[in-house]
């Protein structure tokens, strides 16, 4: 027996029992239905071709394109209330009316875009003095994405290289640098069989954010020079016995970026721009926006005043003005040039719907595929050690990640957040995607002394996500 899955509308179905005797044919479709009841259908298959055999004999092969989005005329045909979508935007609006900087939201479903409205504004300040005019934000502002670059360029690219059979996420990061080893001072050790799946899992004993772009933090790890930054890393201490826990960490994706220039011998932005997004169609994707064509009024701003928590903050080429088109993330953009596998990328909300859809069509989208569902599958599969942790996607593995999903996630949704302000959400059993970015960190530091990395942005509900998740489930009609 062969199982497929074959797309039809948008949605996803098993194909079973394709026999010797069913060669070329109109297929017989059997769609079980919410209440259990088997509905079946014979359709001719638009844009498949099947010529094969099967027990040991030709292999079946289609050129179906995979579902590419398409807009609804009104959210109910896919199952969600216009009314309740109505409450999402009151509770967004709510927040920009007391001061939160901006939105943009996204939702599909069943392959069909349902909603990519913007609230507020891409820019407010310049430096810490509010704009007279400030800038309107729109559907097609581009974001910092932060920590959903790990996502949608490391995972992206990882996924796709497993898929082609051109990495071993089993091989060991000496392998691919050599120098990277343990010393016979090293406390910790574990550095000599590191694998890249323990650090897609974030199990590998690095500390979270060590400041290699601060020399007072760093010390000896200092560099703001992107050929000096792995040679640090290397030598950056574990600060626990590799495989006992979980601790997040952006060393794991510096590295696992690095892994993939080494792979294919080309600097990570240039790989994923055109062996993913390109092909796909995706032309606000990018890593280093200014540098190709684009300007600070096509982004959201991030922090008034560069990295310096409204001032309270030093250390060499700092930047004071106010963020807009260039990394807020300080490894990436002083230590890395602006590309890193754990921060850089710059993307809007349609394009990332996108790269969701590719997520829930299995690997594709429209004639392009990247991966396989075999794949997706493996990467978003839980760790042994912490069921919120797959190869780098958290998932809704416990209660504790209603943060990020909200209260009505599927267990198999898988998402990531990234600091300034952006969430990504695919659940594959509600075939629905959720693309919320912010600019919350485009707001005043609460207080600089006491926590200079609390913001005003970060106390309203929208920039916390729980409760936008929790808002667009609650608009999904029972």
């Amino acid at each position: 027996m062969i199982v497929w899955l074959f797309y039809f509308k948008g949605r996803r179905f098993k194909l079973a029992r394709l026999t010797r005797s069913i060669v070329t044919s109109t297929l017989s479709l059997a769609l079980v239905t919410t209440t259990g009841s088997v509905s079946y259908a014979q359709t001719n298959v638009e844009k498949t071709s099947i010529q094969a055999e099967v027990n040991g004999m030709k292999q079946i092969k289609h050129s179906d394109n995979f579902p590419v989005l398409s807009k609804v005329k009104r959210p109910e045909e896919v199952g969600f209330s216009s009314e309740k979508l109505k409450q999402v935007d009151e509770l967004i609006q709510q927040d920009v009316n007391n001061g939160f900087p901006g939105a943009v939201l996204m939702i599909i479903k069943d392959g069909k875009i349902v909603k990519n409205t913007a609230y507020g504004y891409s820019k407010k300040y310049d430096g810490l003095s509010p704009l007279k005019h400030p800038q309107k934000m729109k559907t097609n502002t581009m974001f910092d994405l932060a920590s959903n670059t790990k996502m949608y360029a490391v995972n992206f690219a990882l996924q796709h290289l497993v898929s082609t059979g051109k990495i071993d996420l089993n091989s060991t990061i000496q392998s691919y640098f050599p120098n990277f080893k343990d010393k016979s001072t090293d406390i910790i050790k574990g550095k000599d069989t590191l694998r890249l799946i323990d650090i897609l899992h974030h199990t590998a004993g690095f500390p979270a954010d060590p400041q290699y772009h601060n020399p007072t933090v760093a010390g000896s790890l200092y560099t703001q020079d992107r050929n000096e930054t792995f040679e640090k890393i290397a030598e950056t201490p574990l600060e626990y016995v590799p495989g006992t826990k979980n601790i997040y960490s952006d060393v794991d994706y510096m590295i696992l970026g690095f892994i993939i220039e080494k792979i294919t011998g080309q600097r990570l932005d240039d790989y994923v721009e055109n062996t993913i997004y390109k092909p796909l169609g995706l032309k606000h994707t990018m890593f280093n926006p200014l540098q190709k064509g684009f300007k600070p009024k096509d982004f959201a701003a991030t922090e008034l005043m560069g990295n310096s928590r409204d001032g309270i903050i030093s250390f060499p080429n700092i930047r004071t003005y106010t963020i807009q088109g260039e990394v807020h993330d300080e490894k990436a953009n002083y230590s890395m040039g602006g590309v890193s596998g754990h921060a850089g990328l710059f993307s809007t909300t349609s394009d990332l719907a996108v790269l969701l859809q590719v997520m829930l069509n299995g690997g594709g989208y429209g004639k392009v595929k990247l991966f396989d569902q075999k794949t997706i599958d493996q990467f978003s599969a839980p760790s042994d050690l912490n069921p919120t942790y797959g190869l780098g996607w958290r998932r809704n593995g416990s209660p504790s990640m209603s943060s990020t999903f909200g209260l009505y996630a599927s267990p198999n949704a898988i998402g990531h957040t990234g600091w300034v302000g952006t969430l990504t959400i695919i659940d594959p059993d509600n075939n629905l995607g959720i693309v919320l970015l912010t600019n919350k960190k485009h707001s005043p530091v609460i207080d600089p002394l006491i926590n200079p990395n609390k913001f005003v942005g970060d106390d309203f509900a929208t920039g916390q996500y729980k409760a936008v998740a929790t808002a667009v489930y609650e608009s999904l009609i029972k």
